[in-house]
């Protein structure tokens, strides 16, 4: 699969084993967490961290949460964590051996319960596994959305032996420093071996490894090179160590006293840290794998040679035969000492084949860099995302009250919360129970869910507004505190023209004549007041309830020329303001912008509608990032005209107030491109947005309270959950609708038949 730029991810926890715990895939870890911080330096990553000797190892601070191995619940609370600490992406490591269980199995547990799409690389794949070997990696493959193998012939196993889908299997190298080009005398002086041949073996020492094999190539070697040093690098496998102690050590050690080559034989038996191999590295002429056996699918201790430029020698092990194919290394066979023995000589022998060999390796080996493969994930991670988050227009998240009642009691809705707890010393506003209310009614006649609380929510969010209208200056007041005192003598423009949409959509859509005489009572004697107020929010939302109002009594004709007037100054705005480069009502885009051009694409006046279709389009394109999103325009700062539009703060509102504009231009225009971009814009609650981050939390029903730059703001407070609401509410009935006329299409077509 070829990867290409997505959605931007922000939050990333890399789980696998982690250093000081010493073991090639902690290292691994490490360096592929480390050098994807370096270069995406302001996204979050942390690491989770599995653990064989739980509290033994002294971390760094990117290991944010560690867990047993060998206890199985602990996979069930890592999950858990996973799922609460806003990652967006897992990337894990396997490898037999580190997860607890048989095979491995305990992984499972964790996997089955995670929430974010998850990223294995496999370091192992077995060419023959055992049935529990086989039925754990198609288990962790199922619930991976993508897998990533180190070499083509891992890709190929996957496909062939593990039956695993191609689409889901992606070919990332292994990373390897990117290092200079060095001539390995200038780097032998600081190792006492100025002068000297230098072969070198490194990783964890175990009898797999054949290093007996190459001790007993030397002694043919040193005949004809008695200046030859071969250096073994590297600690005994801890496992190895618990089970034998340093039994095979110590067998090595006598093997070269045996033939003769003890002097020529150097065990440096330490774990060794990326700085000091990339030294030892530097100073040798020649690196040796002679590994026993063909089972190993990445080595990265190969990987690291070739990236220093050096020229190998190694068994045909399958990532050996990929890495250095096409005359970048020098291949034997396995336990063929005299093959070793020869193939040693001819490059010593033979400098300048030496150094070919080392040119074309360092030449193949830059698109291994780090940079490269650390990009690659980086562009696997957005795809996940993206692929995760690819909506079907059809399939809507299931919808879900369980916020909008949390934050509801007898008075009205809480305007705020502390994450998801109402916060009540901020009290209640007029500005949430109008939108609350006008949702409640659209709830109640769509027919999609039967919930009793709907029916008592209308009268709740009714009776805020009938109380917050004060019949002496025909004003709603806005701010009510949590003991019910009202905290001005009146509210702002734009709550009262809210307050208005709301009435006019319930007096539209509402089965209950006493709440439509009562709507109709308190919109009569606070529509007027409207053509005092100079906001030009206040005349859209009024708009937007006089064409609620009309829909259900299209005669009433000082509806119409109230509606009428409100366009026109809307218009007269545009036509103050509007530049070649900035077609707006006002100098600056604010908020809940695309109402304006909603309200007038829902006039019946042509001039309206066109300037309401034409403001939309070009605020649509403002919204649109490059690459193809929706993105709100930023609260910290908004878009002034003459500036740059705020990237941040993006509002729920805006998202919802720009689905609205534009399905009501669909309507008008019947053009698919307004549709799309309604689901466009609603896919950004779902992390389709600057962050790959979703703002909808469908544990709770409700809708974060802003995207920020590298996080949403986790408070979920009235506007954003009603906000969120509204929009899928409109979403919903635009597919009932366009279903409806599929239905009506069909049933045309036949009876023309």
């Amino acid at each position: 699969m070829k990867l290409i730029d997505t959605l931007p991810v922000r939050r990333i926890a890399f789980l696998g084993d982690y250093l000081p715990r010493q073991c090639g895939i902690a290292t691994f870890t490490y360096d592929l967490r480390t050098h994807f911080q370096e270069r995406y330096a302001d996204l979050d990553t942390f690491v989770v961290a599995v653990e064989d000797r739980p509290g033994e190892y002294d971390y760094p601070s990117e290991v944010r949460y560690t867990f047993d191995q060998n206890s199985r619940s602990a996979y069930v609370q890592t999950a858990r964590y996973l799922n609460e600490s806003g990652v967006e992406v897992v990337c894990m490591q396997h490898e037999y051996g580190i997860y607890g269980g048989n095979s491995g199995e305990y992984v499972i547990d964790l996997l089955d319960r995670l929430k974010m799409p998850v990223i294995t690389t496999f370091h192992t794949i077995l060419e023959k596994p055992s049935p529990d070997q086989d039925r754990i990696l198609r288990a962790i493959a199922d619930r991976s959305a993508f897998v990533v193998v180190m070499s083509e012939r891992g890709r190929q196993f996957l496909e062939n032996i593990y039956e695993i889908e191609p689409e889901k299997i992606v070919v990332i190298p292994h990373g390897i420093p990117d290092v200079a080009f060095t001539n390995p005398d200038e780097a032998k002086g600081a190792f006492g071996l100025d002068g000297k041949k230098v072969v070198l073996t490194f990783g964890l020492i175990s009898p797999n490894k054949g290093i007996e094999t190459a001790i007993s190539a030397l002694p043919e070697v040193v005949k004809k090179h008695p200046d030859l040093r071969y250096i073994v690098l590297g600690a005994t496998h801890p496992n190895l160590i618990r089970e034998h102690g340093e039994a095979y050590r110590t067998s090595l050690v006598r093997l070269a006293e045996e033939l003769g080559v003890a002097e020529h034989v150097q065990f440096h038996n330490r774990f060794v840290e990326k700085e000091d191999l990339l030294q030892y590295l530097q100073m040798a002429d020649v690196y040796l794998t002679p590994y026993l056996n063909a089972a190993q699918i990445t080595s990265g201790t190969l990987a690291y040679s070739v990236g220093s430029g050096k020229a190998v020698v190694s068994t045909p092990y399958w990532h050996a035969e990929e890495l250095l194919a096409d005359g970048r290394g020098v291949l034997v066979p396995f336990g063929s000492s005299e093959a070793i023995a020869e193939a040693l000589i001819h490059l010593f022998d033979e400098p300048d084949y030496r150094n070919k060999l080392r040119n074309e390796a360092y030449q193949y080996s830059r698109q291994m860099v780090w940079h490269e493969t650390v990009g690659s994930y980086h562009r696997l991670f957005g795809y996940s995302v993206t692929n995760r988050l690819d909506l079907n227009a059809d399939a809507l998240p299931t919808l879900k009250l369980d916020h909008l009642y949390r934050l509801t009691d007898s008075t009205g809705i809480i305007q705020h919360a502390r994450y998801t707890l109402p916060h009540r010393e901020e009290g209640y506003c007029t500005d949430d129970n109008a939108r609350a209310l006008l949702l409640a009614s659209w709830l109640d006649t769509d027919g999609e869910i039967v919930d009793a609380r709907i029916p008592w929510m209308i009268d709740v969010f009714a009776s805020f507004l009938n109380h917050a209208f004060d019949p002496q200056v025909g004003r709603f007041r806005n701010f009510m505190s949590y003991g019910r005192e009202w905290l001005e003598s009146f509210g702002s423009d734009d709550s009262h023209g809210r307050a208005i949409w709301a009435l006019g959509g319930l007096i539209a859509r509402t089965r209950r004549p006493d709440l439509r005489a009562w709507a109709q009572d308190l919109f009569n004697r606070s529509i007027d007041k409207v053509l005092e107020m100079t906001s030009p929010r206040s005349w859209a939302f009024t708009m937007l309830g006089l064409s609620e109002f009309l829909h259900r009594y299209p005669g009433d004709r000082h509806k119409q020329e109230l509606r009428r007037e409100l366009g026109d100054r809307l218009c007269a705005l545009l036509r103050q303001t509007a530049r070649p480069y900035w077609y707006w009502f006002e100098p600056i885009l604010t908020y809940d912008n695309a109402r304006l051009s909603q309200a007038l694409l829902c006039s019946d006046v042509p001039e309206h509608q066109l300037v309401g279709l034409h403001t939309l389009e070009w605020l649509r394109d403002v919204q649109t990032a490059p690459e193809g999103h929706f993105r709100a325009i930023g609260s910290e700062g908004f878009y002034p005209m003459g500036s740059e539009p705020a990237v941040y703060d993006q509002q729920p509102l805006e998202a919802a107030a720009s689905i609205g504009a534009y399905l009501a231009a669909y309507a008008y225009s019947g053009l698919d491109i307004w549709r799309e971009a309604a689901d466009t814009a609603f896919a950004w609650y779902l992390g389709k947005n600057d962050t790959g981050l979703a703002l909808y939390d469908e544990s709770s029903g409700g809708c974060y309270d802003g995207l920020q730059p590298h996080s949403v703001n986790y408070n979920q407070g009235a506007e954003s959950c009603l906000a969120y609401l509204m929009a899928r509410a409109e979403i919903r009935a635009a597919q009932v609708q366009q279903q409806a006329s599929q239905k009506k299409s069909e049933k045309n077509s036949v009876r023309a038949k």
